[in-house]
């Protein structure tokens, strides 16, 4: 029956991310796979690292086969309250200053006061020596 189901709260799957107590979500559902995890194909760190979140993506990503798919009967235990997972975050990029063309300009300046001296010492080394009698 439906009303059997039990449902569960992020928070409280989330609390379950070690090697010894490992709950994932995966597509509404919650799944308590800590007996699978010195079993699974891509080791027990894949698993780790899919806990406290939702972890659709990642299971989807992988490409699992019909008998895992099967397999993962065994470990379902209830479903997610979805309204309970958090929002993912949207990229929010680093606080950078606008670009200001006076402050580039003000580089090129410095780099040229220092560096025409020199060429135009260098250029006075050439011409004496191309130009020195013997």
């Amino acid at each position: 029956m439906a009303s059997d189901r039990k449902f569960y709260e992020f928070d409280d799957v989330s609390i379950h991310s070690q090697h010894k107590d490992c709950w994932l979500i995966i597509n509404g559902k919650v799944y308590d796979v800590t007996s699978f995890m010195d079993d699974h194909p891509g080791g027990s760190e894949v698993l780790l690292s899919s806990t406290g979140k939702d972890a659709t993506n990642d299971f989807e990503d992988t490409g699992h086969s019909d008998n895992a798919r099967e397999l993962m009967g065994k470990y379902y235990i209830g479903d997610i309250n979805v309204s309970s997972i958090p929002q993912k975050r949207g990229y929010v990029p680093p606080h950078q200053a606008p670009y200001n063309p006076d402050k580039t300009s003000e580089f090129v300046i410095k780099i040229l006061q220092f560096l025409v001296p020199l060429l135009i010492l260098g250029l006075a080394f050439a011409v004496r020596h191309f130009t020195k009698k013997d």
